[in-house]
């Protein structure tokens, strides 16, 4: 991929979603628990703050928020990450949450046989209201400058103005020779209620033709595209890459714009002992990243979006593929070891990873 250098960009990394508080009941049920542990989540945030924290790279987030108390305890745990708030939009508070609210996200991580289980309350959030026209994109690509821009379906399935506003954006960015990647992250319950799995694919098959980097797990893929992967074992240290090579080869024969695919794999045997994997297609080359059979899960959310951070960081600094698909599956791995949405590692820690390291404890 022909990469902007460092030198000519404020950003390293743009990236475009809804942020939600998530509210975590630790060891108990959402509907048994007296007290949560509140954290900021979002698929495409998720991103942004890992190449800021992981990664030390500059990045900044396109989002709206309310502007009450709830969203300014929103904006301080963003604070922590380290990405630039400068394009928030801040929407104005009715007093009731009737013009718009901030989105919350009721998370179980589960354990054992219990499988992790979400529960979103975020109807009418101001992200999903967001609208075409409100951000001035060449601005942030052209005047200020961005080498890679990230948005993905779960932003755009929050509205119709939510999935213009992905499209505009990556228009925008394509246009100023920004990287444009895209994260499929189907979400069964976003459009459930309006038009189910058809209307995902109508609205991720527009969206896909603006992409550079596509990604997502082979589940994505077949609801969001249309792609089956078959002959697929459920288990991954059975896996036949070959299976998944296939299904990209279908992909990018359909949609010859993309220059990288990448799928994470995962294998949850229970909740808290999973098989996880990685594949990357970059120019007609399969790269399969070490197979991590039986690892350890604390909370599996975000390990997708942190693998997707560790590849961003692999092309970004320079690498090959085979780097950033190891990178990527390295970090997605560590992030699931800690709770909350967002990764909590060090490059110094993926890189141990990556090279095998064990366990033993670092004094």
């Amino acid at each position: 991929m022909n990469i902007k250098p460092q030198s000519e960009c404020r950003w390293d990394c743009v990236s475009l979603g809804e942020v939600m508080l998530r509210l975590d009941p630790g060891e108990d049920r959402i509907s048994r628990a007296r007290g949560f542990r509140v954290w900021e989540g979002g698929g495409e945030y998720n991103v942004a703050r890992g190449l800021r924290r992981c990664f030390g790279l500059a990045t900044t987030h396109v989002t709206a928020i309310v502007d009450n108390p709830v969203g300014r305890l929103l904006e301080d745990l963003m604070l922590q990450g380290g990405v630039d708030l400068s394009h928030v939009e801040w929407t104005p508070f009715d007093g009731v949450g009737r013009d718009a609210r901030v989105g919350l996200n009721f998370t179980e991580r589960g354990h054992g046989v219990r499988a992790a289980l979400g529960c979103s309350d975020r109807a009418r959030s101001a992200a999903s209201l967001m609208e075409p026209g409100a951000v001035d994109w060449d601005v942030i690509f052209g005047d200020e400058g961005a080498r890679w821009f990230h948005t993905g379906g779960i932003f755009a399935a929050l509205s119709e103005s939510a999935a213009a506003v992905a499209k505009e954006a990556m228009e925008a960015a394509r246009r100023h020779g920004t990287i444009v990647s895209y994260d499929l992250n189907y979400r069964p319950s976003l459009w459930s209620a309006i038009g189910g799995p058809s209307r995902a694919q109508e609205v991720n098959k527009e969206l896909a033709r603006h992409v550079d980097v596509m990604l997502g797990n082979e589940e994505d893929f077949t609801a969001c595209l249309g792609f089956e992967v078959a002959g697929v074992d459920a288990n991954l240290s059975q896996l036949d890459p070959t299976a998944f090579g296939e299904m990209i080869a279908r992909a990018v024969a359909e949609y010859p714009n993309f220059q990288v695919v990448a799928t994470t794999l995962r294998d949850a045997r229970t909740a808290t002992r999973n098989d996880w994997g990685a594949v990357c297609w970059d120019g007609g080359a399969l790269h399969v990243a070490a197979t991590r059979a039986d690892l350890e899960i604390l909370d599996r959310v975000g390990g997708g979006d942190s693998f997707a951070s560790g590849l961003a960081f692999g092309f970004l600094s320079g690498k090959d593929a085979a780097y950033a698909v190891e990178c990527g599956a390295a970090h997605g791995a560590l992030a699931m070891t800690t709770p909350g949405d967002t990764s909590t590692a060090t490059l110094a820690e993926v890189e141990r990873v990556m090279a095998g390291g064990a366990a033993r404890v670092q004094r």
